[in-house]
């Protein structure tokens, strides 16, 4: 009896690990089978995304080839001012003791001159503009003129904000780039984000000025240092 027991305990034995051995093999296989149709099945919607051809992309590139942010800064002067690298800016601030102890060349010694005289015709035109804004403010207080009292050219309040823009880049590291140009040169500037057709552009700005003049002095300066500016007018 005894022997009969064992055979039968080591037959159970056999065929538990003999089925436990199938299964594994048919989970294997039925694992495989999902993987192969997985990798090999075409994506029902990858083709209903709307794909861009090669043709649109170059059209695009073409298009924005060309595209300045600056172009109205220009104004008649058809040059445009190249972006000064990294490497350039650093090697100026290292260089600047040296250059300040050396001989100016000649062609800064031409060009200063003509700095000056459009610097001092700048300041002729900003006086006549002062001379006007105070006939015209004495012509509208017919009392101040009647009692006598000089008349003032700065009472009348001015509803706009000036800003001074310095410059409009498609990229931050730019922007911030003629920021320090301008910091060097003692004026504070700061960056501000706006969106243009689509674009975020970076612009560089001075102010704000509560008064046209101040705003004229800072682009005469700029002017004067070879950087091109435009004036800006922001409701109060």
């Amino acid at each position: 009896m005894q022997t009969q027991q064992g055979q039968r305990q080591q037959r159970q034995r056999g065929g538990f690990f003999l089925g436990m051995i199938v299964g594994l093999l048919i989970g294997l296989a039925m694992a495989l089978a999902v993987a192969l149709y997985v990798t090999k099945a075409p994506l029902p919607f990858i083709d209903k995304v709307p794909q861009r051809t090669a043709d649109q992309d170059a059209a695009e590139a073409e298009h924005n080839k060309n595209w300045d942010p600056n172009a109205p800064l220009y104004g008649n002067n058809p040059a445009k001012p190249k972006p000064v690298p990294p490497a350039a800016s650093e090697a100026v601030s290292t260089q600047a003791p040296e250059a300040a102890s050396a001989p100016a060349p000649a062609s800064a010694a031409s060009a200063a001159p003509k700095a000056e005289k459009a610097a001092d015709k700048a300041k002729a035109a900003e006086k006549a503009a002062d001379k006007a804004s105070g006939a015209a403010s004495g012509a509208r207080n017919p009392a101040a003129i009647l009692s006598g009292e000089p008349v003032s050219s700065g009472g009348a309040a001015d509803a706009l904000t000036y800003y001074v823009q310095a410059g409009a880049y498609a990229s931050s590291a730019e922007a911030e780039q003629q920021r320090a140009k301008l910091s060097m040169m003692g004026m504070e500037a700061r960056v501000s984000e706006r969106e243009v057709n689509g674009r975020t552009m970076y612009r560089v700005r001075l102010g704000p000025f509560s008064q046209k003049e101040l705003a004229d002095q800072t682009r005469v300066t700029l002017s004067g240092n070879g950087v091109e500016s435009a004036l800006v007018r922001v409701q109060k």
